[in-house]
């Protein structure tokens, strides 16, 4: 299930500025006034310069919290997590003062055009063990701001454990986020509790984490919505005795996901999107004949559709005999249609139905709801489900988060021993040359050189994922498994992963010359095996090597593109790894996926080294890149 990135964009866009405008002028103008009333007044007493702009602040608290917020930098929690003493913790400082004055990132060392580049680039640490190899050089302990506060107040009372931890500056708060504090005291209970809920469940997670970092702070808990919370509530959990700060960020958060949940499920009120999925014979063929092919899996089951759309797979459910069918539709206008067509095909199941069978095909009931919200519009018993199916696959597979609710889904009502359908998936990786760029296109635009262009494509491509066909012809390397999930058993905080893939130059020829790889290419396939599909298992292929998905293939474009050969070519020993004189043989990668804090997107963070037959090494700046 996915729909293209660009469009989900403009219509969000379209839609946030219709609602929101007026509120926003209006916010805006309130606090260019505060600002410009109190701005001279209380500058001498802001005497803590912020690490990555020119905002100053009353407390090292207040600064931090900022920096967390505005920045992604975490001062705590990064000096907890690498255990660092006062020196260590004065080293950090000017580390990260260092690198912004640069116009460095502090984080994975990318250097940006200006400061308003740096900005934009900022981002969570991919590996903070990383920068404690950076700080091992004494020169950090000098000063690199003169007279900088910071530098002698950051300790605090160390004795004392909620020493990192105090409470959030709400004015502050307000000015990061842009929102207002609820004031009704009932709501106020309701959000706090479901915040505290929150911080315990995503301690317990956490803690069986398998050391997998998170890019975005990502939610590891499900709460009131049954979808993760973000960064913004994993800032409460730090804030512990601020009872107004919990409060206001639970509303903001929970605002902001509503209104994603709301644009979301409404951009599936379109027919188009769904006739682009029912038309993709690869997707559906492979749905219909693992529901079909299966009569011993299906006849008489009870089956529970999470995100039915029009249903159609709800309609090959009661066709292979299934004897209810709980279709669970978010977007009010889907669930009517939805209704509507099972209604037409003589399968929508009357509120006086008992039980159906083959025989009386009333089975379907379309509950217009999110499933983490089912218990308040139906009873079902839990654990009362055989068959969990599903089509929640977004581009690079886990594009819109869906998954997460179809765990909650298998977690809460599939029966012990159930089916969950798909129950396998899969993201590979390989190395893609120049013909999956532009650049061919504009080399000969007819008859003229418009290379030049081709070339600031490609440059820009770097910054943003891609989400394109690519030709299987134009790949430059084998394919390698980067991650593999068991739906049935998976735990939902292993949605966010990070693993390695080891790539090799593959040639279809034996002249063992070198070829430029410009990026890598992701892809996924997704298994409905005999663990449960007895009769006829199947596999859904977004591969380049099979015919061409409405997912298409997701594509991340290396800051410069890196020569490869096979081991037999002679490389120079005197030329750098991963150019024309000194192909690389292999590419190693580190890639990481998360949700991000944009809710229902996902960062994907790539690391990238090449080595040469004679086992030199060289590695690149990590790239982060946001789907969106």
């Amino acid at each position: 299930m996915a729909k293209n990135p660009m469009e989900t964009e403009e219509t969000n866009r379209l839609t946030q500025v219709e609602e929101e405008e007026d509120d926003d002028d209006d916010f805006k103008e309130a606090w260019t006034e505060d600002e410009n009333e109190d701005g001279d007044e209380n500058d001498e007493d802001l005497e803590f310069l912020c690490l990555f702009c020119d905002s100053k602040y009353g407390s090292c608290d207040a600064l931090f919290d900022h920096c967390c917020l505005a920045h992604s930098f975490d001062f705590n929690g990064i000096r907890k997590e690498l255990g660092l003493d006062f020196y260590g913790s004065f080293k950090l400082i000017n580390y990260v003062r260092s690198q912004v004055a640069d116009n460095r990132c502090w984080s994975c060392g990318v250097h940006c055009q200006s400061k308003q580049d740096l900005q934009s680039h900022l981002h969570q640490p991919v590996d903070t063990k990383d920068v404690r190899l950076l700080l091992v050089h004494d020169k950090y302990l000098n000063p690199f701001m003169q007279e900088d506060s910071l530098l002698y107040s950051f300790g605090g009372d160390e004795e004392d454990e909620d020493a990192c931890n105090t409470s959030f500056d709400k004015e502050e708060i307000v000015k990061d986020f842009g929102n207002v504090c609820i004031d009704d005291d009932d709501t106020v209970e309701d959000i706090e509790l479901n915040a505290e809920t929150y911080n315990k469940d995503r301690k317990t997670d956490m803690a069986g984490s398998n050391g997998h970092l998170s890019l975005a702070c990502s939610s590891k808990g499900i709460t009131d919505t049954g979808l993760d919370y973000g960064q913004s509530v994993n800032s409460l959990e730090s804030h512990p005795k601020d009872k107004g700060s919990r409060v206001y960020f639970a509303d903001v958060v929970k605002k902001d996901i509503k209104r994603v949940n709301d644009s979301y499920f409404g951009s599936y009120s379109a027919f188009g999107i769904h006739r682009d999925m029912i038309s993709d014979k690869i997707r559906t063929d492979a749905y219909q004949q693992a529901l079909l092919k299966n009569p011993s899996l299906l006849n008489g089951a009870v089956v529970m559709d999470v995100g039915c759309g029009t249903g159609i797979l709800s309609l090959f459910a009661a066709q292979a005999g299934a004897s209810r069918v709980i279709s669970i539709e978010a977007s009010e206008k889907m669930a009517t249609v939805a209704t509507q067509i099972a209604k037409d095909n003589g399968l929508l199941r009357s509120k006086t139905d008992g039980e159906g069978n083959k025989n009386c095909p009333g089975v379907i009931e379309v509950v217009h709801t999110m499933v983490e919200n089912l218990d308040k519009s139906i009873q079902i018993q839990p654990h009362g489900v055989d068959v969990l199916v599903s089509e929640w696959m977004g581009y690079c597979l886990l594009y819109e988060s869906m998954l997460s609710s179809v765990l909650f889904a298998r977690d809460r009502w599939l029966k012990p021993g159930g089916a969950i359908l798909p129950d396998t998936a899969t993201i590979f990786v390989a190395g893609f040359g120049k013909g999956g760029t532009s650049l061919p296109f504009w080399e000969n635009v007819y008859g003229f050189n418009m290379s030049s262009i081709g070339k600031e494509v490609v440059q820009d491509a770097a910054k943003f994922p891609l989400v394109e066909v690519i030709n299987h012809h134009d790949l430059v390397t084998n394919a390698a498994v980067l991650q593999s999930f068991d739906l049935a058993t998976m735990k939902p905080e292993e949605v966010d992963f990070t693993a390695t893939a080891e790539l090799e130059a593959k040639f279809d020829n034996l002249d063992h010359k070198a070829t430029s790889c410009y990026g890598v290419v992701l892809w996924f396939d997704t298994g409905f095996t005999n663990r449960f599909c007895k009769e006829m298992p199947t596999v859904l292929s977004t591969s380049p090597y099979t015919p061409k998905t409405h997912w298409s293939q997701t594509i991340l474009t290396f800051w410069e593109p890196i020569s490869v050969a096979s081991r037999e070519f002679a490389a120079e020993e005197s030329a750098d790894v991963g150019t024309g004189a000194c192909p690389a043989s292999k590419i190693l990668l580190r890639i990481s996926i998360a949700r991000a804090t944009q809710h229902r997107c996902i960062d994907i963070s790539l690391e990238t080294a090449g080595v040469c037959t004679d086992g030199r090494k060289r590695s690149w700046p990590a790239q982060i890149f946001n789907l969106t």
